[in-house]
């Protein structure tokens, strides 16, 4: 069975890091899909699961949790090799990334959930709803473009990821993460906007946790297997009629640097980090889709 434990300032894992305190928050280590997977819980009622993007792991969903976990059950699940979770060499391509979910769902007892996603949690979400329609009941997603959007528009916003470059080469992209902690902070102030006012602890906490070897390696190969699978399928069109049977909403950020809101996207006040900057919204955008 998988071990929980209560949250503690000095909670840690093997990878030796103090684990963020939220108020009711629990932890599971769940072994799955050929790895340990570090699941956050808290709250009560129907479960939704919650899957964060890059370079942040479960904490991002902080104050989220705080807004959803009296009508919810949360589990926010730390991607393969990002928090707390297991870094391996292989499995970051996004179908296997999916297959790892499963896996987690299928440990926990979790027949079917709702279902966030963020950015890159969010790009997974899409591909969790194509292979096991029957497990989500409804999808949000958060600061993210469709898979389904016409391969035109996705190529002439392609400039605004950027940063990837940095990331995603082997052996570059980790030494870049560790070496330059700089980057990632600017990028963060950066996607959440000039006039937000970052908790400081927070920040850094997403900053070190990309410097460390797990982490480092499991951003830059996880963008490096979009790069070889993902916009290949993107600039064919192959996803352009792959339809959803999933109830799903996307937001997006009207000041979004990087992913700015297209055709089947709902504009909202915000930039590229929707769960850190208004949580309020995404969970009453939650409550409408999941009640």
């Amino acid at each position: 069975m998988p071990t929980t434990v209560k949250t503690t300032p000095t909670a840690m894992h093997e990878c030796g890091r103090p684990m963020p305190h939220v108020p009711g928050v629990t932890h599971r280590f769940v072994p799955a899909h050929g790895a340990t997977f570090h699941v956050a819980q808290a709250g009560h009622g129907v479960p939704v699961v919650l899957l964060h993007g890059l370079p942040q792991h479960w904490y991002a969903w902080r104050k989220v949790i705080s807004e959803l976990a009296g009508d919810f059950q949360l589990f926010c699940v730390d991607l393969r090799g990002c928090g707390w979770s297991e870094p391996t060499r292989r499995g970051y391509a996004t179908a296997d990334q999916a297959r790892d979910i499963l896996a987690v769902m299928d440990a926990l007892g979790l027949d079917q959930v709702h279902l966030i996603g963020h950015e890159t949690g969010g790009w997974l979400g899409f591909e969790l709803c194509r292979q096991a329609p029957d497990r989500f009941s409804g999808f949000l997603a958060l600061n993210v473009a469709p898979p389904s959007a016409p391969a035109a528009e996705l190529i002439r916003g392609a400039w605004q990821f950027w940063y990837t470059s940095f990331w995603e080469y082997p052996g570059a992209g980790r030494t870049l993460l560790r070496r330059w902690p700089w980057f990632t902070s600017f990028l963060l102030r950066r996607w959440a906007g000039r006039f937000y006012h970052w908790d400081e602890a927070a920040l850094r906490e997403f900053v070190q946790a990309s410097r460390t070897k797990g982490q480092s390696r499991a951003i830059e190969r996880m963008l490096w297997q979009f790069v070889l699978h993902d916009i290949p399928a993107l600039v064919s069109g192959r996803n352009r009629h792959r339809n959803l049977a999933v109830p799903t909403r996307i937001l997006g950020g009207e000041l979004d640097p990087v992913c700015r809101p297209k055709a089947g996207v709902e504009p909202v006040p915000g930039g590229h980090l929707l769960p850190e900057t208004a949580p309020k919204l995404v969970a009453a955008a939650a409550r409408d889709l999941f009640e």
